[in-house]
């Protein structure tokens, strides 16, 4: 016996371990490379298309032939012009993110609390008006806010004003047209965190004795700050980085930093100022976050937790104030609903029927820009003007037979569909290792993926127009399918994540006991059940690149644009009602993908 161990120990076995026995290592290892080869396309396509191309514009602005030199941030500094336009910049950007959370609010919640079909029927609103290009909403309110425009016809009409009032180009303008465009953003932050709160706890509160106003505010309202903090995160760092809405609406007073950019590198081509102003913006949006991190904590992002840094004393009276002000607030809501009249059918102390209402006109204020494009598109008359003028189809006639519109849409839709596909094919596999990988690193490996998000998408376009330049890729259709898969590749692997969580994994292990390999469980099994969700992450790679203006308007090139930029284009030179037509057509093509990808989804969940 002892013998026999001897030669056993003596003889490899066929796994390369004396008796015969695997190698503890190799299992890991193999598990290794194939973890590894799941990140890396989504690695190399931002090392080289956001890591590479961010990092080339920030070190250009501090060299100066083979040298180093500070010149273009003590230019920055030494003028209050770009200072001043800072803090116009953190103004705007303060009250879009005040009222933006201020009004999505009570439709996360009210989203967060609803039955199924009442859940879908507001979610299909939310995420019209989220994709919904800007472009469409900004014209829209263009419309809406002219002298010759909605609101001040209906004033006159009424009697309330004599003459015509000047609601455009001024900061309230900036500020409305910003806020339609984000509210949709913090809607859906908020709600991947109400969705989590177990709404058995007021109800708990309220058995013991506590009010629905002060159950609310006491218990609902602590759990749902998470989500509060980073839908203002959020919309805060993407408001930074705006400058549609400040170019259409505002005016002199309301430039934003990220126009500067653009001047710097259109009109003075001078790239070591325009790295050192998107130094200065990178520096901000880095200071928000860590302010953040300090107070809230950053795996709110991620649906954690916040982990209260704010310790001693001081955090004590903190935290004091904060329980007297939600008393307060509990104690002043209870009073209200006891004012406010009950409708018939209403069960205990609540209010629905208030609740329903508010979030109905915000519905109403998130949609009715963009469905005005309808009639105006349709006008008769020989411009735009409200009210339109008889019902013609000639705008949709002149938009269809223009040459310049057609290519732009034909580039578009190639554009978008090489996006989604290779978004797909990259976000994927992501979106397996961060559910599956069972790695220690997926809240960092999470904040890589959303990135292109949160980094200032006018940072990331000049990068990329830069090295593009570099390598002659501007104007260039393969260049913009890989530019737009760094910003629409998060959305895949949040969708994909999404779905993968609802998947039964059980399905998986019984094809493996009947003998089927990875390879052939994945193809015979995992894609056929989220094919649904598949599709429905296609679907949001490619509206995200056939609305993508930013990147375009540097990379696009100028004979063949994509139908963003064309867009851009027109109304900044011709307010055209053909521009209606377009943003008609624009609207209807993104509900269709948006009522297909959700159908899909939750197909997919079910």
């Amino acid at each position: 016996m002892k013998h026999a161990s001897l030669e056993a120990m003596r003889d490899p076995g066929p796994e390369g371990r004396p008796g015969g026995r695997a190698s503890p290592r190799r299992p890991r290892l193999r598990r290794g490379v194939r973890l590894a080869a799941m990140a890396l396309p989504l690695v190399v396509l931002f090392a080289i298309l956001l890591v590479y191309p961010v990092g080339q514009l920030l070190f250009m602005s501090v060299r100066d032939g083979d040298g180093f030199s500070l010149a273009e941030y003590r230019r920055l500094f030494a003028s209050s012009v770009y200072v001043d336009v800072l803090l116009i910049t953190l103004k705007v950007a303060g009250w879009t993110t005040l009222y933006s959370v201020l009004a999505a609010y009570p439709v996360a919640y009210l989203i967060s609390v609803a039955t199924k079909a009442r859940k879908n029927r507001l979610v299909f609103w939310v995420l019209l008006s989220f994709w919904t290009s800007f472009l469409v909403r900004t014209f829209a309110w263009v419309i809406l806010l002219g002298r010759r425009g909605v609101v001040n016809q209906f004033l006159l009409w009424t009697g309330l004003i004599d003459a015509p009032l000047n609601l455009l180009y001024n900061l309230s303008a900036v500020v409305i047209g910003m806020v339609h465009a984000l509210m949709p953003l913090a809607v859906l932050t908020m709600l991947s965190v109400m969705e989590n709160i177990d709404r058995r706890l007021p109800t708990a509160a309220a058995t013991l004795g506590a009010r629905p106003g002060t159950a609310f505010w006491k218990i609902y309202f602590p759990l749902s700050l998470p989500g509060v903090a980073a839908s203002a995160l959020m919309v805060f760092v993407t408001a930074i980085g705006f400058f549609i809405t400040p170019a259409l609406l505002g005016g002199r007073g309301q430039t934003m930093i990220t126009q500067l950019i653009i001047d710097q590198v259109m009109q003075a081509l001078n790239w070591r100022f325009a790295g050192a102003i998107s130094v200065l913006l990178l520096a901000v949006v880095l200071v928000v976050f860590f302010v953040y991190d300090r107070l809230v904590g950053l795996s709110t992002m991620t649906g954690g937790g916040g982990h209260g840094r704010s310790g001693g004393a001081l955090g004590r009276v903190g935290r004091q104030a904060g329980d007297a002000l939600l008393g307060v607030l509990g104690a002043v809501t209870d009073v209200l609903l006891r004012v406010l009249p009950k409708r018939r059918g209403e069960a205990g102390e609540g209010r629905g029927w208030l609740l329903r209402t508010v979030v109905g006109i915000l519905i109403v204020f998130l949609s009715a820009p963009a469905f005005l494009m309808i009639p105006l598109s349709l006008n008769g008359g020989a411009g735009l003007a409200w009210p339109p003028q008889g019902i013609s189809l000639q705008w949709y006639q002149q938009f269809l037979a223009s040459p310049v519109w057609v290519d732009a849409i034909q580039r578009s839709i190639w554009i978008g569909l090489g996006t989604g596909l290779l978004s797909m094919l990259i976000g994927t596999p992501a979106a397996f290792l961060l559910v599956r990988g069972g790695l220690r690193g997926n809240a960092g490996l999470l904040a890589f993926v959303l990135a292109p998000v949160v980094i200032p998408r006018m940072i990331i376009a000049v990068g990329v127009f830069y090295f593009f330049a570099k390598i002659g890729l501007v104007g260039s259709s393969v260049g913009l399918v890989f530019a737009h898969t760094v910003v629409a590749v998060p959305y895949v692997v949040i969708t994909m994540m999404a779905v993968l969580r609802n998947y039964d994994t059980r399905l998986d292990q019984a094809a493996q006991t009947l003998g089927a390999g990875p390879l052939a469980t994945l193809r015979r099994v995992t894609f056929p059940i989220l094919g649904a969700g598949l599709l429905s992450s296609f679907l949001f790679a490619f509206a995200t690149s056939f609305d993508e203006l930013t990147i375009a308007l540097f990379s696009s090139g100028g004979l063949s644009t994509t139908l963003p930029k064309q867009f851009w284009d027109q109304i900044t030179m011709d307010m055209s009602p053909v521009v209606a037509a377009v943003s008609t057509c624009l609207f209807v093509f993104i509900a269709a993908l948006i009522w297909i990808a959700e159908r899909l989804r939750r197909r997919s969940l079910a």
